[in-house]
């Protein structure tokens, strides 16, 4: 029976959002090693799984690779819609094991818009390769539209940079009892909305801060200034969401995100993706503080969640038959 095994991701915020610009979106970010989620797939006569989320996943790849059924279960997980990217994970560890239970090989990035997947940011499913730091070339604005486009009548976003992350750099994971992040068609709609009224100087700040200061500063393995250009892609980004989402920040992250900010243990910190979770940056010597800070954060917003420390993933999913 395969075993495909992945884990959560972080996106720092996309690099133009703006009609203006020849390129829509562009999506930054990078794999971390936990919270972790694994896929068992087994050949079958029907389609069996124990998992809502991932039985219409199932059903789209028996349907692609023509075969009558399969077994799936899902043996680890991580909450959805929360901002670490949970939907493509299970999306594409579950094509791999029901396409390796059938002894057939699949691209993920090719099958990836058949299942919904890489319509906008490539960052989930150049992790699921990959692992690592990663920045996508987003998808041209000529083919814009109102309405989205129809299912799979897309590309995944080339990879345009990649680099490993620093082992013995820390994640400070942060993610607060809250509404989850959009997701779906009320996703759609808030970043249809978002571009349309997108100021494309926000865009040019962005580039000159991914080329000059984000690339570098991994290129290099410069921590402090890793994390304040990943901060700062973030508020940016941010700009282009407060109407959507209730400020730069979506609440109670932005309170999360101002503590762990001047924690001395952590050089930047932001939001995920459309939240709630917030990231903080730190190393391994400096873990246990930094889970403390996060604690310290969540207090201040009043709320309950979750805090942990993850190393970063600089390999792409893994299969074990």
């Amino acid at each position: 029976m395969p075993t495909v095994t992945t884990a959560a991701r972080l996106h720092f915020g996309f690099q133009n959002l703006s009609l203006a610009h020849e390129r829509l979106y562009g999506g930054v970010g990078l794999a971390l090693d936990e919270p972790g989620l694994a896929v068992h797939a087994d050949r079958a006569d029907e389609i069996r799984c124990d998992d809502a989320a991932a039985e219409p996943y199932v059903r789209r790849v028996v349907d692609a690779l023509d075969v009558p059924g399969a077994i799936v279960e899902i043996e680890e997980r991580f909450p959805r819609h929360v901002g670490l990217g949970s939907g493509t994970q299970l999306a594409l560890a579950t094509l791999v094991a029901v396409v390796r239970s059938y002894d057939r090989t699949a691209d993920a990035r090719t099958y990836a818009p058949r299942l919904g997947r890489g319509g906008r940011s490539g960052v989930g499913v150049a992790t699921f390769e990959t692992g690592g730091f990663v920045v996508d070339g987003g998808h041209p604005t000529e083919r814009f539209t109102a309405e989205p486009p129809a299912e799979g009548d897309w590309d995944v976003p080339p990879v345009l940079a990649r680099h490993d992350v620093p082992t013995h750099w820390r994640f400070v994971v942060v993610v607060p009892d809250s509404e989850p992040g959009q997701s779906g068609s009320a996703e759609d709609q808030s970043m249809r909305q978002a571009v349309e009224r997108a100021d494309p100087g926000i865009a040019d700040e962005i580039s000159t801060l991914l080329t000059r200061r984000l690339l570098p500063a991994i290129a290099t393995r410069d921590r402090r200034d890793f994390g304040q250009a990943a901060a700062r892609l973030g508020r940016l980004n941010g700009a282009w969401y407060a109407d959507e989402q209730g400020g730069v920040y979506r609440p109670p992250a932005g309170t999360i995100v101002d503590a762990l900010s001047r924690a001395p243990s952590v050089s930047g910190a932001g939001q995920s993706s459309w939240g709630p979770t917030v990231w903080g940056l730190t190393t391994d010597e400096y873990a246990s503080e930094a889970a403390e800070a996060g604690e310290m954060a969540l207090d201040e917003a009043g709320v309950d969640g979750t805090v942990r420390v993850a190393a970063p993933r600089n390999v792409g999913a893994s299969l074990s038959e």
